[in-house]
């Protein structure tokens, strides 16, 4: 979680409430409005509470123009009800809502059976509140097996985690806090993720792991962990270094089993320990809720579980968080239920069809080059054609914010830190028609940026707050 700072400027001014807002006396709470940064004296009415946080948060963006976030950003309303029956269950009271525990393990099943596990019935999971805690297990996991096998090295050795230098964010908090060396394989050229030989090349025996990487943040392309799997096998051959490899399918894990059923990249691999994913990206779900499996439980050291009394019986669990609420999870098997294989399938062979549509359109207007199509992910990116000197990324960020649309612009890392792009993620909820009305706003601000003498954008690092 992000963390802040304690007010700048001292406390309010003076604000008028409706008086429509109050109940039985209008005009007496029209007095003041309620402090901001202190616990106010008295009560407000609900109904003036709600109406004075609703009005602040209407200045919020509108989520379902957010081209930024991965996250899931409509639901049915049946999905919202059974939400709000759920919401004041305590996920972690396997004991107090043993329904909805058993729902979690149902999902763990599907989901093993989805990713191929070779014995569906002896993957273990569990569910997270995203990606970045099922990432933290994830890595604890691979942590932990290296350093049992390296007992008469650990402590003094330093583990090390492998990966491309176009990892989400959450890796750089995992190796930061598990105090684990992170090597990262650059960029190079027009490859935008990881190399897997170049990755084997950085392994050695501290090597914790590699993370491959099924659906790039930067780009929306799949990092080739079949051949990343194969590189491993080879240096293992030829070394004797068995090291694990880690699938984060935050968002592809939800995509590939339906779209790209030929290609392999899950546990049909041997060398693949442990996957991850975001129920609330491609699965479908609102925030936050994740999954991590493991193939078997000899890839989740015992050491790590923690046992829980589960009516009269013992519940292992592996989490990092405590309470949460049981909505989101009731919400995967719900759209689980829901879907089914062939319904998922038409999802998200919708979504990507919006976003290759889009990305088409956004070629042809001729200001811009794509970097992917996206043909994997539902996402693209591109940048403007090297003959467009007037104006960047950025200034296209910025305009397009003015009409809704938060697309984000951003500079690449190592060793691609001179190229800059944007990036579209198309959700289920974005429909060709929206689309038409995203490329409808874009191609109409392109004759007033065309005529721009420069670029606009002098700090490009300060130019947007969206980060990976």
């Amino acid at each position: 979680m992000p963390l802040h700072k304690g007010p700048e400027k001292p406390d309010e001014r003076p604000l008028s409430v409706n008086p429509f807002y109050g109940e039985a006396d209008p005009v007496g709470g029209m007095t003041e409005a309620p402090p901001k940064h202190r616990l106010p004296t008295s009560p407000l009415p609900p109904s003036t509470a709600y109406q004075v946080v609703h009005d602040e948060l209407m200045l919020d963006g509108n989520s379902r123009l957010n081209l930024a976030t991965f996250v899931t950003t409509w639901m049915e309303p049946q999905a919202g009800v059974l939400m709000a029956e759920c919401r004041d269950k305590n996920m972690i009271d396997k004991d107090e809502y043993p329904r909805t525990a058993e729902l979690e393990r149902r999902c763990v099943a599907m989901l093993a059976d989805l990713w191929n596990a070779p014995d569906p019935s002896a993957a273990v999971g569990c569910s997270t509140t995203g990606s970045s805690e099922a990432c933290m297990l994830a890595g604890m996991a691979l942590k932990r097996r290296w350093s049992r096998r390296n007992t008469d090295r650990y402590p003094g050795a330093r583990p090390n985690l492998v990966m491309g230098v176009n990892v989400q964010v959450c890796w750089e908090k995992f190796c930061n806090f598990w105090e684990v060396e992170a090597r990262l394989v650059p960029m190079e050229g027009d490859r935008f993720h990881l190399d897997p030989q170049a990755a084997a090349d950085l392994c050695d025996e501290n090597t914790i792991g590699v993370v491959g990487i099924l659906g790039s943040t930067f780009d929306g392309s799949y990092e080739p962990i079949a051949d990343l799997c194969a590189a491993l096998d080879a240096l293992q051959e030829l070394t004797g270094l068995d090291v694990p490899v880690h699938v984060d399918g935050a968002s592809g894990a939800m995509v590939a089993p339906f779209l790209d059923e030929d290609l392999v990249w899950d546990f049909r691999l041997p060398r693949v320990a442990s996957i991850n994913t975001s129920g609330h990206k491609y699965g479908l779900v609102y925030p936050g809720v994740g999954w991590a499996l493991w193939r078997d439980k000899e890839a989740l050291p015992e050491e790590l579980v923690f046992r829980v009394n589960y009516l009269g019986g013992d519940m292992p669990t592996f989490a990092l968080n405590f309470s949460r609420p049981g909505a989101q999870v009731v919400a995967q098997y719900y759209t689980f239920l829901r879907l089914g294989r062939e319904g998922y399938r038409a999802v998200q062979q919708s979504t990507r069809d919006v976003a290759r549509g889009l990305a088409e359109r956004v070629e042809g207007l001729g200001d811009f080059r794509l970097l992917t199509r996206g043909d994997e992910l539902p996402v693209f990116a591109f940048t403007t054609a090297p003959d467009i000197q007037a104006y960047d990324v950025f200034d296209v960020s910025r305009r397009l914010r003015e009409r809704g649309w938060l697309v984000p612009a951003y500079t690449f890392p190592p060793n691609r830190e001179d190229l800059s792009v944007l990036r579209v993620v198309c959700r289920n909820g974005f429909s060709t028609d929206l689309a038409e009305l995203f490329i409808e706003d874009l191609q109409s601000l392109l004759p007033e940026l065309r005529r721009q003498p420069h670029p606009s954008t002098r700090d490009k690092g300060a130019a947007t707050g969206f980060h990976h």
